[in-house]
């Protein structure tokens, strides 16, 4: 699992989710050689109970950012278009998720497909960013619009992780723990409504069906 992964994948968990790390599923699409069947991967899956979670997960932290057009998938650029096949290619989108509903016995209703960024291009202006969450919104998948995470959304929750008191030997949360105890940083726990966070008393059941 990649850096960013892992924080995300906290994130995840700190909802009640359990969080499995990327899975393939296969899908069957028409070709100019025949039918033919590709595994496509979805970076996290995280369940419980009520939901099942579909994660993409780009940080880009290292690059100009994730740019608006390829995500929508009106570039002219094959390759950056095929990064984002998950969420612009609606025939891949709706096998995964039926695949996923099917593999893991949920409803398709109960299937939430989510997008996390952890740099867009063009942080100045914001124009990419406003341009993709505003596009995901219009886009109906499974529970219901493409739902997008930023970096700080991620980090809140995960800040939330690092200050609690029990021990884990987790990289990203030890060295959070760790800059916290040489006074480089203040770990503080975000409050539920901060992070906008709805937990439904009914999560006890924490398993992949």
């Amino acid at each position: 699992m990649e850096a960013f992964e892992s924080m995300v994948a906290l994130a995840l968990e700190d909802e009640q989710l359990v969080v499995s790390e990327a899975i393939k599923f296969p899908v069957t699409r028409q070709t100019t050689s025949g039918r033919q069947t590709h595994g496509f991967e979805v970076d996290l899956v995280a369940a419980r109970r009520d939901k099942l979670v579909l994660a993409s997960v780009k940080s880009a932290f290292g690059s100009r950012g994730v740019v608006a057009d390829h995500v929508l998938g009106i570039t002219e650029n094959v390759r950056a278009r095929k990064l984002y096949a998950l969420l612009n290619d609606q025939s891949v989108r709706d096998a995964v998720l039926l695949g996923a509903a099917s593999r893991y016995g949920y409803s398709p209703s109960q299937v939430h497909l989510r997008f996390y960024v952890g740099r867009f291009a063009g942080p100045t202006k914001g124009e990419d960013e406003k341009r993709i969450r505003a596009w995901c919104a219009e886009q109906e998948v499974g529970a219901g619009p493409i739902e997008v995470y930023g970096v700080r959304d991620v980090l809140d929750r995960v800040m939330r992780a690092a200050a609690k008191k029990q021990y884990r030997d987790h990289a990203v949360l030890v060295t959070l723990k760790a800059l916290a105890a040489a006074g480089s940083l203040t770990l503080k726990i975000p409050s539920a409504a901060e992070i906008d966070v709805v937990l439904d008393d009914s999560t006890d059941d924490l398993a992949l069906h």
